[in-house]
């Protein structure tokens, strides 16, 4: 008992401190506890002894990896994507798997196990890939698309490729028979659970259900997604397809989306222990000694691996420049790589020395894959002359669309809240130029006569040639921190002055986007609450104006350049009524610059309160101050949020220049 609890002890010490690392470097979490296999493993620290109990521990973690592709998998996302999943996905499976195997054929392996590294070197990282896509705000770019319907594809020729390792082991006089029955044994099984679970499955699932027992739900999940995994095991197939036929049955129910939440801890928790048997497997001293096989590996997978996939994105009718991106973006090993590599030393497909030499090839390729798609831009401008012309050409056409625009506003992202933006800009008689990267959405706005254009708003060439020097303010619409950060630090250092306005879900990251440089954050959160609490109070029998005056107090608090005019209003109201339109009150920015008599002065110095100006706020070197004291000391730079009417705006405006 002390014996087990110590290892459990190192192991989940050395596993919280490397993955805490890997999080601090933004690396996945995968690659932290393959590190945490090579270091306390047997052929290294020898903490952890390889135990037949651990790996057997482990193998639950391939059943839940697969259990959770299976409850992702959608058979509509599929349809939509089906040129790209079964034409390009299957290309690149087949040709990479062929072409590995011809290539072994040199060095005197065996056709079989060639066949079976094939498989294992055609997977990519689906959780590298996926999260560096999303960081990037790269998913809906063209070579994004392309690297997704790959990676659905690999996804599902693992299970096949499950199915056929193993009976590759046999003998070439049964081997087709094994093939065959075992091939035969799945189609029956699958039809037949996918035929019948469903029917069962549903009330099942409603009846464990309706008795609202948390518990409850979450062991029948268990209880049926082990079963499954135990019924194909029973048919002489793999415990890992099993659990992604359990996953497929409950994704098309009603219980997905609470499985998925309730199923998550176990999962990761288990894929954690499994990359750590796996980092456990590799042997540092054959390491060395194979050092020469393991760089010749390494070239064989990611230059050919990228090559191959950047070959048949261009024949599928790519343009190079998403083709290159694509084939970065695959060339790397990816964890079910290191399913099927089990399955082949198991089997004794492959020699010691060559599994050594493949799991090495294969972490590093992995460690590395962050860096080659942080570079992706350099490589495809240094390889392909053509994309300068088309980066010049679709820079051209971001410029003619917004070359007759002045005090125009920029629309990072044409989703639905850009789409809402655009109708109120155009309802105002506000010129806006949009830039989005899905294809699809550009080409149908541009048909209806809207002025979008494919564009990276993350990209500071894209900004200017959509007018960033000319532009009265920038909304970005879409919900993502870090393209969100990246285009306020462009702005930051080309228009300071501009304000910028920023979606995101929550509250959670209004600090940070304000301390980059936001003038604005609006979570949807806040505002779905807001008006929630509003309809509740209408509801409930509260007098209107109370309401709308709760509205104005809550939405004055939450959004300072809201504060003054809510004030201003509410005097306004009770003592005249509403001013004119063209009397009312708007917010103007004004940069200080050198040589303005207003800096180095305090700010109650100005005396823009006699001329009837409040300064709502105050934007210096990316720290917004809402309110600013009146000792406050103006500098270069400062951006004055200035809050009146236009003709005092205007007279405070040559107060703070010249006086």
């Amino acid at each position: 008992m002390d014996s087990s609890l110590h290892l459990i002890l190192i192991l989940l010490a050395v596993a919280v401190g490397v993955v805490v690392v890997c999080r601090i470097l933004k690396l996945p979490a995968m690659l932290g506890y393959l590190l945490v296999g090579i270091m306390i493993g047997p052929h290294a620290l020898g903490w952890i002894p390889d135990a037949p109990e651990t790996r057997h521990l482990a193998e639950f973690g391939v059943v839940f990896l697969m259990f959770s592709i299976g409850l992702e998998f959608s058979l509509a996302r599929l349809r939509a994507m089906q040129r790209l999943v079964f034409g390009l996905g299957t290309a690149q499976v087949v040709s990479t798997m062929l072409l590995v195997m011809f290539c072994t054929l040199f060095f005197e392996m065996d056709w079989r196990a060639g066949l079976a590294l094939g498989g294992i070197l055609a997977m990519s990282s689906t959780a590298i890939v996926s999260k560096m896509l999303v960081e990037r705000a790269e998913l809906n770019a063209p070579h994004g698309q392309k690297i997704m319907g790959v990676l659905l594809f690999q996804d599902l020729a693992v299970v096949p490729l499950i199915i056929i390792i193993p009976a590759l082991a046999e003998s070439n006089a049964d081997l087709t028979s094994t093939i065959s029955i075992a091939m035969f044994k799945a189609v029956v099984l699958l039809t037949a659970l996918l035929t019948f679970g469903q029917r069962l499955l549903r009330p099942w699932f409603h009846l464990v259900a309706e008795q609202k027992s948390s518990e409850l739900f979450m062991l029948n999940v268990l209880l049926f997604t082990l079963g499954m995994a135990w019924l194909t095991e029973l048919s002489g197939l793999s415990l890992a397809l099993g659990a992604f036929v359990a996953g497929m049955l409950i994704s098309e129910t009603e219980y997905r989306y609470q499985v998925e939440e309730d199923i998550k801890p176990f999962r990761d928790v288990l894929l954690g222990l499994f990359f750590v048997t796996i980092g456990m497997m590799l042997d540092l001293g054959a390491v060395i000694a194979g050092w020469g096989w393991i760089l010749l590996l390494l070239l064989i997978l990611i230059p050919f691996k990228a090559g191959v996939v950047a070959l048949l994105v261009r024949g599928f009718g790519g343009e190079w420049g998403a083709a290159l991106r694509t084939g970065i973006g695959l060339a790397q090993a990816g964890e079910f790589g290191f399913v099927l590599l089990t399955l082949a030393g198991g089997a004794q497909l492959l020699a010691h020395d060559v599994t050594q030499n493949v799991l090495a090839a294969m972490l590093i390729s992995m460690l590395a894959a962050p860096f080659l798609i942080q570079h992706a831009e350099a490589i495809v401008r240094r390889l392909s002359p053509e994309e300068w012309m088309s980066r010049a050409m679709q820079m051209h056409q971001i410029a003619v669309s917004s070359m007759a625009s002045q005090q125009h506003i920029i629309v990072c992202g044409y989703g639905r809240s850009g789409q809402a933006l655009a109708r109120f800009l155009t309802e105002e008689g506000i010129s806006f130029i949009a830039l989005d990267l899905d294809s699809r959405r550009v080409r149908e706005a541009a048909d209806a006569g809207e002025r979008v254009v494919y564009g990276d708003a993350g990209k500071r060439e894209v900004l200017m040639a959509a007018g960033l020097m000319r532009a009265k303010a920038l909304a970005i619409t879409y919900d993502d921190k870090h393209s969100a950060l990246k285009i306020l630090h462009l702005v930051q250092a080309s228009r300071p002055d501009l304000p910028v306005v920023v979606r995101t879900a929550d509250d959670s990251h209004i600090a940070v986007l304000k301390q980059a440089g936001a003038a604005e954050v609006v979570a949807e959160v806040t505002e779905g609450s807001v008006m929630l609490a509003t309809q509740a109070l209408l509801l409930s029998g509260v007098p209107l104006t109370r309401v709308v005056r709760r509205l104005q107090d809550a939405r004055a608090k939450r959004y300072s350049m809201l504060s003054g005019y809510m004030r201003e209003a509410a005097a306004n109201n009770a003592a005249v009524g509403e001013a004119t339109e063209s009397q009312q009150s708007r917010f103007q920015n004004v940069m200080l610059v050198a040589g303005d008599v207003a800096v180095g002065k305090r700010l109650q110095d100005m005396k823009l309160e006699d001329i009837n100006v409040e300064v709502n706020a105050v934007r210096r070197h990316n720290v917004q101050g809402s309110h600013p004291s009146g000792d406050m000391l103006l500098r270069a730079g400062d951006v004055l949020v200035l809050l009146g009417q236009p003709v005092t705006l205007e007279a405070a405006e040559k107060r703070l220049r010249k006086g």
